[in-house]
């Protein structure tokens, strides 16, 4: 017979009341049934662990079960509580990779509002591109991405979280500013263009032309912003990769409605989601649902 957890309770019960009818009594049991049990411990051990029907002094061998049964029944807490807390998204670790713009603009409140209710999880959040953010998925090192992707690798489920419109971003004193509203594509021809990495989600062929003739490719949104205030070019972005507090650049809308970048939430479909990862999906579409990009 294999000692049990309930065994080591019981005694533990038994040896810190004194006697069988508190013991009974703590442990919702009957006295006849704690005794029957305790049998049963001392019978597998060979040897008894008080020293008499009493239960009131422990022998050798019963204070050191004692003092091994607390280390146990304590680890046995422990780990059940984890379980537990893990089950209801109070603990676990949740990692996330998502594009600069989506982190700036959503992850915020995602994130104030994921800790009050969950603060018991360990959050680990990286701004990269869209294509870092899938490779990193695939390799297993985020549970959940915020990218916009034109294509998905077999292993990956893609659920759309919002699109917004692209836009002409230029300074507040190009010319194109007194272009009519909305801005066509064959008006950005005459200026430099910069292109970036996601010129490649509008199909326009005119806009791809002006794309494909840019001499300046950058991909990082804070150098392409910087390089556009300083006049060396114009570029096209989406409305929030654009800083709402920028007040040296203008965000013009273009004049062709398909041209949006779609965001969506990605994960791995070889890996079933954790409660706290779910609740944190959760809390990014709620954050979400309070932006309208124009």
């Amino acid at each position: 017979m294999a000692i049990k957890i309930d065994m080591l309770r019981c005694f533990a019960v038994v040896a810190a009341s004194g006697n069988l009818a508190d013991a009974a009594d703590k442990l919702g049991r009957t006295p006849s049934a704690v005794s029957m049990m305790l049998r049963q411990f001392e019978d597998h051990l060979g040897a008894s662990l008080f020293e008499s029907e009493r239960k009131s002094r422990l022998t050798a061998l019963g204070m050191f079960v004692l003092d091994q049964a607390k280390r146990e029944l304590d680890h046995f807490e422990q780990t059940v509580t984890s379980i537990e807390q893990f089950c209801r998204a109070k603990a676990g670790f949740v990692r996330v990779a998502a594009v600069p713009s989506v982190a700036r603009a959503i992850l915020p409140s995602a994130v104030r509002n994921f800790i009050a209710e969950y603060p018991g999880v360990q959050i680990d959040i990286r701004d990269i591109d869209s294509a870092t953010v899938l490779r990193e998925l695939e390799k297993g090192r985020v549970d959940l991405g915020l990218a916009s992707m034109s294509s998905m690798g077999v292993g990956i489920l893609q659920r759309e979280l919002f699109s917004d419109a692209f836009g002409v971003v230029c300074p507040l004193d190009h010319p194109l500013m007194d272009e009519p509203k909305p801005i066509i594509w064959s008006a950005l021809e005459p200026w430099p263009f910069i292109g970036n990495g996601v010129c490649q989600q509008i199909k326009d062929e005119g806009f791809q032309q002006i794309f494909k003739g840019s001499r300046l490719m950058v991909r990082n949104t804070t150098s392409l912003t910087a390089i556009v205030r300083a006049g060396v070019g114009i570029t096209v972005l989406p409305r929030l990769a654009v800083d709402q507090s920028e007040d040296q650049l203008a965000f013009l809308p273009v004049a062709d409605p398909a041209a949006r970048r779609r965001i969506d939430i990605l994960s791995s479909r070889h890996h079933e989601p954790t409660p706290a990862t779910q609740a944190f999906e959760d809390a990014i579409r709620q954050a979400s649902g309070t932006i309208v990009p124009a």
